[in-house]
């Protein structure tokens, strides 16, 4: 781009656009601008200048291959949780329909329990998982683990039952009985099982939607409570984790590591965070109805400089908000204005229901706990040098921190913004000083919303024709973020596969966890 924004838009021809104008037939206000000084930000690239080239393919590839890190990982644990009765001469020992009852058993027990120690640490916001396949991949394949890993801890009980109970002669209810009565830690087995049962049952769609979230959420938390009380009869039942035999020794550690994790990544790191940056709320301004900038100030935010696009998840700690979380990205980079990092950082909320409903009438002082950045909508998920955001009503503002933040060269980035009305275009003032800066291509799309194809631009820009190419003629060959509400997102994200983006170039960070 040079001094003036060239733009084409079939079927309007090319022309140089020095300040905003209006296709009346596209019901859309085009906001170029001419490139001037970079803006800050410390990303790994300058935000400002044009990455090396292949640099943003190089990191795809370095990310592929964590990825098929972790695949081979999860399914080589699967495969050494059988190993170990292998190893241990368990084929061996079938030698009756009892004893093959009882192997089963044995095998879908530790392949289950391994499972669940994955869903775990899938949980656990590890920081390599997070920014490998990023924080809503983590938990979309926590949840998939979760029937198959309750199916086979149901048939490593129930196999168990039928198995020792046709050895001793028992029908499969007195050998349970049985087992709960005479057995060391059997009884805990049980309750185990109960407990994983009503979390899976408790997470299953239909269901999770006729309670609160908060109420579905202390129920996950039995989880923990499920593997707890588990552990006890693996290593007291049985010989395979007998005393002494490397058997123990290996299902001991990835225990104790999982264990380990959960407390670090969820319970430490954030108590730690909350203690180096001392939040407090400074002011809450308003930007629209129902919209407020939440303005802290803390220390050290220079750690989190670069963070934009990705997600905090946020504890106001006033009376009947602390217990809340809030997983709110930052609609700017910090601003330092002290020494040690000093500064103030905003998020952007909009009122969508009771919990942020409270957040619109903060006080000043109010304390802040926090822990994160998650996710991977950010510079870190980058394939092209070419780059497309769109963004509508309060998922536009963490496009604004992305837009300050990741690197690319004037005239390689598009902005799309949509709304009802110009005042749901929020920030868009920003925005437009920030496309000005960096010589960014930004539409303003603003009307009502269209039917059927296309559905998430407005009626008049469907009507005649218009696409998501018609905006961004070249956006095969660009990466394309996408961050609105989700049947809207869903509908941008279909339209840019018809486009020809592939997969791995279209991002959008989901929040349905």
């Amino acid at each position: 781009m040079g001094a003036k924004a060239q733009v084409g838009l079939s079927p309007i021809h090319s022309r140089d656009i020095a300040s905003p104008r209006i296709f009346r037939c596209m019901n859309t206000q085009l906001l170029p601008a001419s490139p001037a000084a970079s803006s800050s930000g410390r990303p790994e690239l300058s935000p400002g200048k044009r990455p090396p080239r292949g640099w943003f393919a190089g990191q795809y590839r370095q990310r592929m291959l964590r990825t098929d890190l972790l695949t081979v990982i999860a399914w080589a644990s699967v495969a050494a949780a059988i190993a170990l009765w292998l190893a241990d001469g368990g084929a061996t020992n079938i030698t009756s329909p009892a004893s093959l009852f009882t192997a089963a058993g044995i095998v879908a027990g530790l392949a289950g329990m391994d499972l669940v120690l994955l869903m775990l640490l899938l949980a656990a916001r590890i920081p390599f998982i997070d920014r490998t396949i990023g924080h809503d991949r983590a938990l979309e394949f926590h949840g998939k683990l979760g029937k198959p890993s309750v199916y086979l801890l149901l048939a490593h009980g129930l196999l168990l039952v039928i198995g020792y109970g046709m050895a001793e002669g028992l029908d499969p209810v007195s050998e349970a009985v049985n087992l709960w009565v005479q057995v060391p830690d059997m009884w805990l087995a049980f309750v185990s099982m109960a407990l994983f049962i009503a979390v899976v049952v408790t997470s299953l769609v239909a269901v999770r939607r006729r309670f609160p979230y908060e109420f579905w959420y202390v129920v996950h938390l039995l989880t923990y409570a499920a593997v707890a009380t588990s552990i006890p009869h693996q290593f007291s039942v049985g010989g395979l984790f007998a005393a002494g035999t490397w058997q123990r020794w290996y299902w001991l550690a990835i225990c104790i590591y999982t264990g380990s994790a959960l407390v670090y990544f969820r319970i430490l790191e954030p108590v730690l965070a909350t203690a180096r940056h001392q939040l407090t709320v400074s002011r809450v301004e308003a930007v629209a109805p129902g919209v407020v900038n939440i303005v802290m100030r803390g220390r050290k935010l220079d750690q989190l400089a670069g963070t934009g696009g990705r997600f905090f998840i946020w504890r106001f700690l006033a009376p009947g908000m602390w217990w809340h979380p809030h997983p709110f990205s930052l609609s700017a980079e910090p601003v330092f204005n002290g020494p040690d990092g000093q500064g103030t950082l905003r998020v952007t909320v909009r009122n969508l229901g009771s919990g942020s409903a409270q957040l619109l009438r903060l006080r000043k002082g109010t304390k802040v706990a926090l822990e994160g950045p998650y996710g991977l909508l950010s510079t870190a998920a980058r394939t092209k040098n070419k780059v497309v955001m769109i963004g509508a009503g309060i998922g536009i503002t963490p496009l604004r921190a992305l837009l300050e933040t990741t690197p690319f060269a004037p005239g390689e980035a598009t902005v799309l913004l949509r709304g009802r009305t110009e005042q749901e275009l929020y920030l868009g003032s920003e925005i437009l000083d920030l496309c000005q800066s960096r010589g960014v291509r930004l539409f303003h799309l603003t009307g009502p919303r269209a039917h059927g194809h296309s559905a998430w631009l407005p009626e008049d820009s469907v009507r005649n024709g218009y696409s998501l190419t018609s905006y961004v003629p070249d956006i095969r060959d660009a990466d394309v973020y996408v961050c609105g509400p989700a049947a809207w997102a869903a509908n941008v994200i279909a339209d840019a596969g018809k486009a020809g983006v592939p997969g791995e170039q279209i991002h959008h960070e989901r929040f349905d966890w």
